[in-house]
């Protein structure tokens, strides 16, 4: 037991940041799924409902509990929230060229194409707000 609280302590940012991102993506898929099949709502419509509330939700967790940031001061926390919203929005339009690259253009199936992306995203994401939204100063 001593070993795995070493190991988690030791790489607890990376930890988190997955243990955040699964949840992260269980609310978009509720807030979707809800949009779609309870209140027929568009698809469409629904998906950027669903990647708002999920944006909201990965800003708060990684915030607190992923990179636990404590300063807050609006002035700070605006400018904190503007960009992580900015490098999430530049991460999604990535996720969609590459999405379309891989299934339009190189015939790559749809499953394993977008399984492939969601590693890039959250890899390129936890990029974004280590080096840019949560950096040390």
């Amino acid at each position: 037991m001593e070993n795995i609280i070493k190991i988690y302590k030791k790489n607890k940012e990376i930890i988190n940041y997955i243990i955040f991102g699964g949840f992260t993506t269980l609310v978009n898929f509720i807030v979707y799924f809800s949009f779609t099949n309870l209140l027929n709502i568009h698809y469409l419509i629904a998906n950027i409902i669903a990647w708002i509330a999920a944006v909201l939700f990965a800003y708060v967790t990684n915030r607190l509990y992923v990179f636990e940031k404590v300063n807050i001061g609006f002035k700070f926390v605006f400018r904190e929230m503007c960009l992580f919203f900015m490098s999430r929005l530049i991460s999604g339009v990535a996720e969609t060229a590459i999405l379309f690259c891989m299934i339009d253009l190189f015939n790559f199936g749809e499953n394993i194409s977008k399984v492939v992306v969601a590693f890039v995203v959250v890899i390129l994401n936890y990029i974004f707000s280590k080096v840019l939204v949560f950096k040390k100063y």
